[in-house]
């Protein structure tokens, strides 16, 4: 460094200068330890390595610079110490100059050097005047700077202070050792950081990560991530505990960077439509793309993040150069092994560069692997953000192709394995470059005998391909059954109340097993040829050393296999043998990823709902139109019919419209085309002023009340106050636990179908908007409230009075109030006009009134204005009738955290008082995994398959190890004439050692994946199981969600992950072992090292395990939050749409997602910071180990020499593989702990019992007797209902009615057995129901409930799912609801696909078709709860009449609202506060004028 020394130590010539000027051979290590070239090139790399790299520098930080520093006393020093280093290289170029013009004669490096020094010393001080001008508290290139300045001077100092030449030449003395105390202090000032800056851009967050305090080495070491790590090891981590996200990490920042370049690159295509970019019809489902669109997203991807994975990847490139440096001075080592006359400080040089090259290969590996996983985490935020803006703007046509549990199943498994495969991209040629890297070392070391390994490579690389793409066939068939899977368990878990209401639970339980099948087989097929690609490659490596060390030695002229040769060639063949082992890997996970990146590209390709399908304008106080549509025909998909045709449609300001019609007419369709949902073929739609949605179907947010609401609008407390009275939402408020601040549950999980959907009626009346769309939002009240809610809100003296309204309606009652009634009838306006005009025209308005007549009892001469008593005399009764407020009710409809399509209101819960409850939270477990769920998991893979598995894997080891140490037998054997003895004999056994290890090792992966199908197999069935024997109020307290994440991200686990951790574990840790006693064996003096290095192994163990564990679990649970909110906004789309709110519902994924990063982020740190110092604890192994062999020198073979270091520079990895092995099956099991939580929870009463199979004709009659009958829903909640004692003739039809809450629907619960009695019983026919098993008691009992319930599948399997009807039989039933005109007009017919739960079918036609299945299943009772409140009234007298046809003989029971309905019943049943108030026939009842003559009255019936 000093440029007054010289090229040799005092006293010693450089044998002039012969490094510079050589003509002779000599050998390699000559030059490469020659002390001359050391010093040259220590002279000469560091000017170099600053003035390459610095004006890159420089530039960076002039483009990303931040606010300048204060000049604090760090950058003072560091100043000083700059100058000062400045004046001495000043100095060292002066003496030669002065000695010079003394005559003197100097050397021209004695000048050349000083000045050089000198203008890289000048260049080093500006940059550090730089940095604090630019904002860099740490500086990295600096610190690589001052280390490389250290090694000249410090190798001068120690030469001069052993050559003892003090007093001959002090001046140069001094020079040196000051120049080393300069740059040593250097670069101890370059380990701190600096102050922040004077001026922050960005407020500085509560917990800031602390990287960017972090200094130089601590970054490079990951040392900063400790201080979390060490708090993780002490206590639970909270949310306080999580470092802040920085912005470049933020959503908002990289969604909005990938949205850009992906609407930039799709609009590039040919053939863009122009309108947001998408037009892929519905009919190609996402899920099997039928040709790529992956290329724009390709493109976007790449541009966004190209930066960030090419500096990774040089840092890669950069790791493997010193990854390769290691073979060379092994070759270097063992050479001075076996140079008995070499000098001991070479040995120990090489000692110390091999540990160099190790630990910088960990250095530049592990910031690669960094880089990745922060591109890996950015990445799925981008993709799943751009996804979620996806499901904001998908069209009508678009969501019926891709169900939610389809959408989340996306976001979950696709979008994880696409950033998974970042990772192993640059295994595709990086690899490759291995492979011909290691032949090359191969040709150094064997000559024209390596040649023969390329021919072996290359004649195995066809098989290994085609099993790669054998593999990747039945990898696609295991994702097509998976999510088959995921469609059919979604559904199942989302209409488990119909499911358990009719005992279906065998016939579903066995289809999805048999889906589960399929996936299993292929998964199994696919890990066989997994193994098989593995142990290929793992044979191509032996064949490769047993072909080329056999020429070698029968062919070769110098043929002898001595120690340089044999272990080096072995270091080669490791690397080789990593190569060919993460090939097979990087091929299986990009061909994962390209099917999940496909599904992706379809999904965002998807057609969007059409901006300019309706223009909304600002309202126009002069503007006497608010909603028009002109020669309108619109359509739900660019495939699929017109389904609206010719509308011509003005509706003035202050107007309301009722839309009338019959099921199927195109109703709902209107209001979709006006919202802008629909395909617009022709004709224009506008819109004045703001819009406000009411769906016929309500959804709900998992928010409180008063944020459902107020749906991201300002809070008025006395607006919200005036809107809730309104929609009689007052008094049920008011009962609230919490008032207006109740959480409603997922879905409303919380609430009844009642109060949900005049929440979604105040959440629209709350906008205040000058039009309101409302699809039929009295459907679900009862009579009264129905009433009340349209008088106080939606009617002429309403809150909504002066507001243009369309109300779309069943209930005919309401039509005298409204301005204008529109009646449609096959996608077409029938006829338009007032009320009284349509009843003059006689035309398809009194069609449908004389439809909704009742069948008898009506005389011909009856007005039309009073064409039904229930329907239009409602109003009669004057004033607002008194109401007690609806009790909720837990309802099994939860949206899925994972995946739901349609939210389902199943029957109503109409007499459960809230609690309080809330959708619960996923289980989040703590601490260790405990040892009982591996033993768990140990039983269901098998004892017998687990000893035979340890046993084949031990085999193969030992096989593995006596190969090696045979090697090293070989190595030492004599050499006679240059060949030795033996040679044949060693490679034939050498040979057949590596055959063993071959099968050993196939036979052990094979046995580890056939154990991990079976568990899997083993532990879902449980799963299933104990889900499926839950009582149906484990499903209204556990959110659907938390299920769906056990039956999709948890079993997907179980499947893939567990079982390839294992064999990861397996693997190293037999390999550990054998390493060890290599080591061991050949230098036993290493074991003083390994045993200190094992303690730190199990302290840094035990720190990251602790820490880790809890942070995969908060993650875990934190992106349920994001699937559910994804899932919840994918059903309310359309209103999120029509309410505008389509940017705080953006805001809030982005904030949910941004959450679940701060999580991820530390997660990665933590690996990362094991990863680097476990292996630099490895790097000194291979120190000891060489050191060891140098002090051995004397007594130790090259042989064992060779076979000792080699094995120590596999430990290194071994040990960090095997720590993270273990870590990572650790984190994998705790889906086993989550897939085993419902092992305990309690169980429903046995399905079948013996006595169920005596009586098979049971029951004969159906004569229903209560005694003293109660239940209550939950232990904590009162009596729903108590004390009801009656009987229930056979063949009589009895109607139950009474208020809300008074606990209708809890009496038929008791009978089906959905709540089990609390107090007294029911008896059938004389038999009590307890005596019968669930599925014997359920198959006997027909109930329809009041919202239609299809599964996906055929229309024949949703009518007949038990197969135990012929074709004839079906159609039969068919024609009795009068669909068999429709159902033939269907493509396939009987099997034509329903889509999700019917979506494209109107709740009307499911209703016929749930009646028909009704009809075929000839039970002698039959329950109808609220089964007509859905539909309109001339399905309801569809229903009735084939209903009286069919169950002529049959006992009925009739829940009912509308009392029209019962007036026909034997009997009616009035419930009040669960109690039986009145019992009698119609006539009798409201003779007495008691509660049935009150009800009569508010229904206008009396």
């Amino acid at each position: 460094m000093n440029g007054e020394h010289s090229m040799a130590t005092p006293g010693e010539s450089c044998a002039g200068l012969r490094v510079w000027n050589q003509t002779e051979q000599e050998p390699v290590a000559y030059h490469l330890l020659n002390l001359c070239f050391l010093r040259a090139a220590g002279s000469w790399v560091p000017p170099m390595y600053l003035w390459v790299l610095g004006p890159i520098y420089l530039l960076y930080i002039h483009r990303h610079g931040c606010c300048y520093l204060r000049m604090s006393r760090l950058f003072k020093i560091k100043m000083v110490l700059g100058f000062a280093l400045i004046l001495l290289y000043t100095f060292n170029a002066a003496v030669p100059l002065w000695r010079i013009h003394r005559g003197m004669p100097q050397a021209p490096e004695l000048l050349i050097h000083p000045t050089v020094w000198l203008t890289t010393m000048s260049f080093a001080t500006f940059l550090i005047h730089m940095e604090r001008k630019k904002g860099v508290r740490a500086s990295g290139l600096l610190f690589g700077y001052w280390l490389l300045c250290c090694l000249v001077p410090a190798i001068d100092t120690v030469q001069q202070a052993s050559a003892g030449s003090f007093r001959q030449e002090p001046l140069h003395h001094l020079a040196t050792y000051l120049c080393l105390s300069l740059v040593v202090a250097e670069l101890v000032l370059s380990c701190l950081v600096d102050q922040p800056p004077f001026f922050s851009e960005d407020s500085k967050p509560l917990n800031p990560c602390p990287e960017a305090e972090a200094s130089f080495p601590s970054k490079a070491m990951f040392w900063w991530a400790s201080g979390l790590l060490w708090k993780g090891y002490r206590k639970l981590l909270g949310p306080k505990d999580l470092w802040s996200l920085e912005r470049e990490n933020s959503s908002e920042e990289l969604v909005s960077q990938l949205e850009r370049e992906w609407r930039r690159n799709f609009s590039e295509l040919p053939g863009h439509k122009g309108h947001s970019g998408m037009g892929t019809p519905e009919t190609e489902a996402f899920l099997q793309p039928e040709r790529s669109q992956r290329g724009p997203l390709l493109r976007a991807i790449w541009r966004v993040f190209r930066s960030t994975f090419l500096l990774g990847t040089l840092s890669l490139v950069i790791s493997d150069a010193f990854r390769f440096a290691v073979p060379k001075l092994l070759s270097l080592f063992l050479e001075f092994m076996g140079d008995l006359e070499s000098s001991a400080w070479t040995g120990w040089l090489l000692a110390v560069l091999m540990f160099l090259s190790a630990c910088l290969q960990t250095l530049f590996e592990q910031q690669y692997m960094y880089r990745v996983k922060v591109l890996q985490m950015r990445l799925r935020t981008a993709i799943t953000g751009l996804v979620y803006r996806k499901v904001l703007v998908l069209s009508s046509g678009s969501r019926k192709s891709s169900a939610a549990g389809d959408v989340v199943n996306l976001v979950s498994v696709d979008v994880q394995r696409l950033v998974e495969s970042i990772l192993h991209l640059n295994g595709l040629w990086l690899l490759f470059l291995w492979i011909i890297v290691c032949f090359v070392y191969l040709w150094q070391l064997l000559g024209p005998s390596a040649l023969t390994a390329v021919a072996v490579f290359l004649s195995l690389l066809p098989l290994n391909f085609f099993i790669t793409k054998k593999r990747s066939f039945h990898q696609e068939e295991q994702m097509r059954q998976k999510a088959s899977r995921a469609r059919l368990t979604s559904s199942m878990l989302r209409t488990v109340r119909t499911i358990k209401s009719h005992g279906w639970e065998c016939a579903f339980l066995e289809r999805l097993l048999h889906i589960r099948g399929q996936e299993l087989g292929a998964l199994k097929t696919s890990a066989f040829l997994f193994s098989v690609s593995l142990v290929s490659f793992q044979v191509s490596t032996f064949l490769v050393a047993l072909v080329v060390f056999a020429v070698h030695t029968l062919v070769a002229e110098d043929n002898a296999m001595d120690a340089e040769k044999a272990f080096v060639t072995l270091t080669v063949l490791s690397i080789l043998n990593k190569a060919q082992a993460f090939l097979p890997f990087s091929v299986h996970c990009l061909v994962q990823a390209r099917v999940s990146f496909d599904r992706l590209a379809a999904f965002l390709c998807l057609e969007e709902v059409d901006p300019n399908g309706m223009v909304l304008s600002p309202s126009r106080c002069s503007s006497k139109d608010r909603i028009s549509i002109h020669n309108g025909t619109f359509a739900w998909s660019q495939e699929s019919p017109p389904c609206l045709h010719g509308i011509n449609l003005t509706v003035p300001q202050g107007c309301l419209l009722a839309v009338v019609g019959p099921v199927g007419a195109g109703k709902s369709s209107l209001l979709s085309a006006l919202l802008g949902e629909l395909l617009k073929v022709e004709g224009s739609v506008s819109i004045e002023g703001s819009v406000a949605y009411v769906p016929q179907e309500a959804w709900v947010q998992n928010t409180s009340v008063v944020e459902n609401v107020c749906f991201r609008q300002e809070l008025d407390l006395p607006w919200l106050q005036e809107v809730l009275e309104a929609c009689a939402l007052g008094s049920d408020v008011a009962s609230f636990p919490a008032g207006v601040h109740t959480p409603v549950g997922e879905q409303g999980m919380n609430l009844s179908g009642g109060q949900k959907q005049r929440l979604s009626l105040a959440r629209a009346v709350y906008r205040r908007a000058a039009v309101y769309l409302m699809d039929d939002p009295l459907a679900a009240l009862d009579a009264h409230v129905s009433q009340e809610v349209f008088k106080q809100v939606i009617g002429p003296s309403g809150l909504l009075q002066g507001t243009t309204r369309i109300l779309v309606t069943h209930t005919l009652h309401v039509l005298p109030q409204a301005d204008q009634i529109l009646v449609l009838a096959n996608g077409t306006i029938a006829e338009m006009g007032s009320y009284q005009d349509l009843l003059h025209r006689n035309g398809a308005l009194v069609g449908l009134l004389d439809g909704a007549r009742q069948p008898a009892g009506e005389g011909e001469g009856e007005a039309h204005a009073a064409a039904t008593s229930d329907d239009l005399g409602g109003f009669s009764g004057g004033g607002t009738p008194t109401r007690r407020p609806e009790r909720p009710r837990p309802s099994d409809a939860a949206p899925v955290k994972g995946s739901t399509s349609e939210a389902q209101m199943e029957p109503s819960l109409d007499d459960v008082e809230v609690t309080g409850l809330t959708a619960g939270e996923d289980s989040v477990q703590y601490g260790r995994v405990k040892s009982a769920t591996y033993l768990s998991y140990l039983r269901a893979v098998g004892t017998p398959l687990c000893t035979y598995t340890l046993f084949l894997f031990l085999c193969q080891q030992v096989a593995s190890f006596c190969q090696g140490y045979w090697l090293s037998l070989w190595a030492d054997d004599p050499v006679v004439d240059g060949k030795q003895m033996h040679s044949a004999l060693r490679g034939s056994i050498f040979g057949l050692l590596g055959c063993l290890q071959a099968i050993g090792l196939f036979a052990s992966m094979a046995a580890v994946f056939l154990g991990g199908a079976r568990a899997s197999c083993l532990l879902f069935r449980s799963l299933l199981w104990d889900v499926a024997r839950s009582p149906i109020g484990f499903f209204e307290r556990t959110p659907v969600g938390n299920l769906l994440n056990r039956f999709s991200k948890e079993t997907d686990i179980v499947d893939v992950d567990i079982p390839d951790k294992m064999r990861t574990l397996l693997t190293y840790a037999f390999g550990l072992l054998e390493v060890g006693l290599a080591v061991s064996m050949a230098t036993p003096l290493a074991i003083v090292a390994i045993l200190p290095l094992m303690l730190l192994y199990a302290g840094f163990q035990s720190l990251y395990v602790a820490t880790c564990c809890q942070l995969r679990r908060l993650e875990s649970a934190s992106y349920s939050s994001v699937c559910s909110h994804l899932a919840e906004t994918f059903q309310g789309s359309q209103v999120v749409r029509a309410f505008q709110a389509q940017g705080p519902f953006t805001a809030q994924h982005d904030a949910l997602m941004d959450e679940n990063q701060r999580i991820s982020f530390p997660r990665l740190v933590a690996d990362r910071w094991l990863a680097a110092n476990l292996e630099l604890l490895g790097n000194g192994l291979v120190f000891v180990a060489a050191t060891c062999a140098v002090l051995s020198k004397a007594h130790l073979s090259a042989g064992l020499a060779g076979f000792s270091v080699s094995a120590a520079l596999q430990v290194t990895q071994t040990l960090q593989w095997v720590v993270r092995s273990w870590t990572d099956l650790e984190n994998s099991m705790v889906a086993v702990e989550r897939v085993q939580d419902y092992v305990h929870t309690p169980k429903e009463a046995p399905w079948r019992l013996p006595s169920s199979a005596a009586q098979p004709l049971w029951p004969c009659g159906g004569q229903i007797e209560f005694r003293d009958f109660g239940l209550r829903h939950r232990p904590e909640l009162p009596m729903a209902v108590q004390g009801v004692s009656l009987k229930i003739h056979a063949g009589e039809k009895v109607g139950i009615v009474g208020r809300t809450g008074a606990g209708k629907s809890s009496l038929t619960w008791g009978l089906l057995r959905l709540q089990e009695a609390t107090e007294g019983g029911i008896w059938i026919d004389g038999v009590p129901i307890t005596d019968m098993g669930l599925h014997t008691l359920r198959s006997r009992i027909t109930i329809i409930p009041q919202d239609p319930v299809l599964f996906p599948g055929s229309l024949r399997m949703n009518l007949d799912l038990l197969q135990e009807n012929t074709d004839e039989g079906i159609w039969a039933a068919l024609e009795t609801v009068q669909l068999k005109a429709f159902v033939t007009s269907l493509p396939g017919q009987l099997q034509y696909e329903c889509s999700g739960q019917g979506d494209d079918l109107s709740v009307g036609q499911k209703q016929l078709l749930c009646l028909a299945r009704a009809l075929l299943r000839k039970t002698q009772i039959l329950i109808l709860d609220e089964a007509t409140a859905s539909v309109d009234p001339g399905t309801e007298i569809q229903m009735q009449a084939a209903l009286e046809r069919w169950f002529a003989q049959c006992t009925v029971l009739l829940i009912a609202h509308r009392l029209r309905s019962v007036m026909n019943c034997a009997r009616v049943l009035v419930m009040d506060e669960g109690q039986v108030a009145e019992s009698g026939s119609p006539a009798q009842l409201l003779a007495q004028k008691g509660l049935f003559y009150r009800l009569a009255q508010e229904s206008g019936l009396a």
